[in-house]
């Protein structure tokens, strides 16, 4: 399985401007991020439209593209990356991996078991799901809930707690049923990644802020691999700071 690595950074964040130049024990959060992707694939690429980091990532000796600063998401930059990389030649990848520039703690794994996903002829796009382990992050609109079928296919995304737990209080919805929280990293068919960057945001989507009901919407289908890996993305100073305290334990 041929994988494409490619890892959206922008600089512009309203919460944390700069954040992919941030340091978490002495090391860019970028710089972080491209070191798991590089365990896996030789084919990393960061996509920036920002040179502060397109320049950091080079003088560290990683792969950058510049891209534009107008793309509504990490999925579009991700394209234009894909686009560009492959530029006057045939496609020589299987999959294109989307992996966060803020999301220093992924682990190899996590990205070898998105590529895994397309051994099936039939995936279109992958994505990871973790298990909530207590009842307070079900209830977080900041933490994205997942439920799927019983052959691994995304049914809905949402801010909102899914399943409802009818007639259970919701402190013990936790022993009812599992509840999933999505880890956002994608991997997608190349073909497939063209065809979703074609379409106009839904209904869905602009209720949920939550561009995946878009694909779900359209009638994709989108496999969930289950890891037993946190994923802490850095959004926030404070993400940062809590980030420093995990890497020096």
């Amino acid at each position: 399985m041929k994988m494409l690595i490619i890892i959206p950074a922008r600089y512009a964040s309203t919460r944390f401007p700069g954040k992919p130049l941030a340091e978490i024990g002495g090391k860019p959060v970028i710089q972080h991020v491209v070191e798991k992707a590089v365990a896996v694939s030789t084919d990393v690429y960061v996509a920036t439209d920002d040179e502060r980091i397109y320049n950091k990532v080079v003088a560290l000796g990683g792969k950058a593209v510049m891209t534009a600063a107008t793309h509504r998401s990490g999925t579009d930059r991700c394209f234009e990356a894909y686009c560009k990389i492959t530029e006057g030649k045939k496609c020589p990848y299987d999959v294109v991996i989307n992996i966060q520039g803020d999301e220093p703690f992924i682990q190899p794994e996590q990205i070898q078991a998105l590529a895994d996903c397309f051994e099936n002829p039939e995936v279109q796009i992958a994505t990871l799901a973790k298990r909530f382990e207590t009842s307070a992050d079900i209830f977080d609109p900041n933490k994205v809930k997942v439920v799927f079928s019983a052959f691994g296919k995304a049914l809905f995304f949402s801010r909102s707690p899914i399943p409802y737990c009818r007639g259970t209080e919701k402190q013990n919805w936790l022993t009812e049923v599992d509840f999933y929280k999505h880890i956002g990293m994608y991997a997608y068919r190349p073909e497939i990644l063209k065809e979703i960057t074609d379409l106009a945001p839904g209904k869905l989507e602009k209720a949920e802020s939550l561009e995946q009901l878009r694909w779900l919407e359209n009638g994709y289908n989108i496999a969930v691999k289950i890891t037993g890996h946190e994923s802490l993305g850095i959004d926030t100073p404070a993400d940062l700071e809590k980030a420093n305290q995990i890497y020096q334990k």
